[in-house]
């Protein structure tokens, strides 16, 4: 039996859509996509990991409303994320006779919302995609907003698009089958937007980390939607991030990209290179003088009750400072950076002094 699902509304003009979160609605899938508008046929894009059970529950679902559905399974892991799998999957789309009116259903994490999202933007000058993340990680983050793409050797996420989803469905009873490793990792996100907008939330994480980890149901859903609307309001108000509000959702991810990059895709999951990244960037607010040393505690001990990362590897500063140079967020090699002022709040700094940054990353 499903329990009660709570909806949180993208507003985005034609382009609007719901989150719909529960726990046990995954067989949904199929009267969510039909509701949508007309759709034949539906390519499930998933990784080997979450084939069984969750993308073939999905496949079921959506053949049970007299669809064609083919399923696609690819290697897990961010190196998936690559111009080789684009292409390997835009020419199976071609060979699975998929049209304009077909729709792609992303079954997974962020890799394979990314990835797929991005084929989706680019087969046949674009077709509709719908998002079912089954990593928290996803769910609370990736999913949502419409920022789709793939990495390149030296850079992640430096080729992409913005498409957003015909609609997102999240299932948190699909967390119970994730790696203790990658459900942390996805914590890692959910303590961001305590940091950037929600200081509340941040409280509640505090009182109640010990539930998190035990992955209790009700209260993911609720953490889970809070996120959702904390996110889908930023993406109403900057869809393109053209204003530099989208921006501060990019908290601790100058950084996190950085070590991610050097340390090699796949060896540092996305979650524990943002957690890194994000106390690089609470001490260097502090060091600027922005925030005293209890937003710093405060966030390093939350991350580390969490059973995440908060030191960096071992890597050379200089290395990291030219890794970060080269960061899509970068502006003609200036440096920008989300930094926190107080709890719940932060802003965009730029022109930093390359000996702070560097400090930081030396400590």
């Amino acid at each position: 039996m499903t329990k009660p699902i709570q909806t949180v509304r993208v507003e985005l003009g034609p382009r609007s859509y719901n989150i719909e979160i529960g726990i046990g609605n995954l067989a949904e899938v199929g009267p969510l996509l039909t509701d949508l508008g007309p759709v034949s046929h539906a390519v499930v894009v998933t990784d080997t990991n979450v084939e069984r059970p969750h993308a073939v529950a999905v496949a079921e679902s959506l053949a049970g409303e007299d669809l064609a559905v083919d399923l696609v399974a690819m290697e897990p892991g961010e190196p998936t994320k690559s111009i080789d799998m684009a292409m390997s999957l835009w020419e199976g789309l071609v060979e699975l006779g998929a049209d304009r009116k077909t729709v792609i259903v992303a079954v997974g994490g962020g890799v394979v919302g990314d990835l797929a999202g991005f084929v989706a933007a680019t087969f046949a000058r674009g077709v509709r995609f719908l998002q079912v993340p089954t990593s928290l990680l996803a769910q609370v983050d990736s999913s949502v907003g419409g920022k789709v793409g793939i990495n390149l050797p030296q850079a992640k996420n430096m080729v992409g698009a913005f498409l957003q989803p015909v609609g997102v469905l999240v299932d948190a009873a699909t967390l119970a089958t994730l790696p203790e490793r990658e459900y942390r990792s996805g914590l890692a996100e959910v303590v961001k937007y305590g940091v950037i907008l929600d200081a509340v939330l941040f409280d509640q994480l505090e009182a109640n980390a010990a539930g998190l980890l035990a992955r209790q149901d009700d209260l993911l859903i609720d953490v889970i939607a809070q996120c959702c609307r904390l996110k889908a309001d930023i993406v109403r108000r900057d869809e393109h991030e053209t204003t530099g509000l989208r921006a501060v959702l990019n908290y601790g991810h100058t950084f996190g990209h950085a070590v991610e990059t050097l340390s090699g895709y796949g060896e540092l999951l996305h979650g524990e290179a943002v957690a890194m990244g994000m106390v690089c960037a609470t001490r260097l607010a502090e060091r600027l003088g922005r925030i005293g040393p209890d937003v710093t505690r405060r966030q390093r001990d939350l991350l580390a009750v969490l059973g995440l990362p908060i030191e960096l590897p071992p890597l050379d500063p200089d290395q990291v400072f030219q890794a970060m140079q080269r960061d899509k967020k970068s502006q003609h090699g200036r440096l920008h950076f989300v930094l926190p002022d107080r709890l719940g709040h932060v802003a965009l700094v730029s022109d930093l002094a390359p000996a702070d940054v560097r400090a930081v990353l030396g400590e």
